[in-house]
C-alpha cells in the first residue's frame, strides 16, 4: 500500500483501513510526514512510492498493490507528467494498454476515456478505443473475477443514444459498431444502463467519459467505491476519492473506500 500525497488524507485512511483484521501481509510504502513539505517534495514522495510499489509487484515480492490518493499537480511539478496514476502505472508496467474500472457492490464501470476536457471527448472516443477497453475488461472479468462469459454494455454518449441522429451521430457511427464487435449491449442511454447493471443484467458497463461513469459509481455507493486498473501485469486497486487537503490532519477522513480497495485487492490476488 502506498500512502499517497503525505499532505493529504492518505496516511490517515491507510491507518484506519488496517485496524480491522485482514488475511494478508501488508507492506507500506511512502512517508506520512507531510508538514512543511513543498508541493514538489510531496509529489516526489508520492511518485517514488508508486514506482517502488510497481517494482515490488513486477518482481513478485507482492501479489497486489493498493495506492493512496495523490495530487496530480504535485506529481507534475515533481516531474511525473502523466494524466493520472493509471497512466503512470501503465508506463511502469511496460507501456501496456490499460482500462480504468470503478466498482461498488455489484456495479462495475469502465471509463473508455479518462481525464479529458468534455469538449475533447468526441474526438478521442473511437470505435477502436471502445473495443480495446471492452476486450481488456472482458479478459479481467474472466481472469480476476472468475466470470466465464462476461456480459458487457456500452453506455451512450448523447442523450437518448442520439435519438436517431437528432442529438448527435456518434452513438450510431462510433459506439454501435464497437458494441457489435464486442457482442455487448448498446449503446444504451446513461439514464437506464446503470440501473440495468445494478439489477444484474450486465457484468460491466463501458462509459464513454469520466463523469458519467464516475457519477454512477459514487451515487450507487459513495464512500465504498474502488478504482481498479485493468490490463496491468499486476493487480492495482485504489480508493475512489482524492487527497481531501481540506480535512487532512483533522481525523475526520472516512476509510471505507480505502478498506474496500484493500479487501478487493486481497480477493483478486487470491483468485488469480
Amino acid at each position: 500500500m502506498t500512502l499517497g500525497d503525505p499532505r493529504g488524507i492518505g496516511p490517515e485512511v491507510v491507518r484506519k483501513a488496517l485496524v480491522a483484521p485482514l488475511d494478508a501481509d501488508v507492506t507500506l510504502v511512502g512517508t506520512e510526514q507531510g508538514a512543511g513539505l513543498s508541493e514538489e517534495q510531496a509529489g516526489r514522495a508520492a511518485g517514488q512510492a508508486i514506482e517502488e510499489a510497481a517494482r515490488l509487484a513486477l518482481s513478485g515480492a507482492v501479489d497486489a498493490i493498493v495506492t493512496g490518493p495523490v495530487h496530480k499537480h504535485a506529481l507534475h511539478v515533481a516531474g511525473y507528467r502523466y494524466p493520472g496514476v493509471t497512466e503512470f502505472l501503465a508506463h511502469l508496467g511496460g507501456d501496456v494498454p490499460v482500462a480504468m474500472l470503478l466498482t461498488t457492490g455489484t456495479l462495475r464501470v469502465v471509463l473508455v476515456t479518462t481525464h479529458l476536457a468534455l469538449r475533447d471527448v468526441p474526438a478521442h472516443l473511437t470505435t477502436e478505443r471502445i473495443v480495446q477497453a471492452g476486450r481488456i475488461t472482458a479478459d479481467a472479468l474472466r481472469r480476476w473475477w472468475g466470470i466465464a462469459a462476461p456480459r458487457l454494455a456500452v453506455c451512450a454518449l448523447n442523450p437518448h443514444a442520439g435519438e436517431g441522429g437528432l442529438f448527435g451521430d456518434e452513438d450510431e457511427r462510433v459506439l454501435r459498431p464497437a458494441a457489435e464487435t464486442l457482442g455487448a449491449a448498446g449503446p444504451l442511454s446513461a439514464d437506464t444502463v446503470f440501473v440495468k447493471a445494478l439489477r444484474g443484467d450486465f457484468d460491466a458497463v463501458l462509459a464513454p467519459y469520466h463523469d458519467v461513469g464516475m457519477t454512477a459509481v459514487k451515487v450507487a455507493g459513495f464512500g465504498t467505491g474502488v478504482n481498479v486498473t485493468l490490463g496491468l501485469p499486476f493487480i492495482r486497486t485504489a480508493p475512489d476519492h482524492g487527497t481531501a487537503f481540506d480535512i487532512a490532519g483533522t481525523g475526520k477522513a472516512e476509510a471505507g473506500s480505502m478498506r474496500a480497495a484493500l479487501e478487493l485487492a486481497v480477493r483478486l490476488a487470491n483468485r488469480r
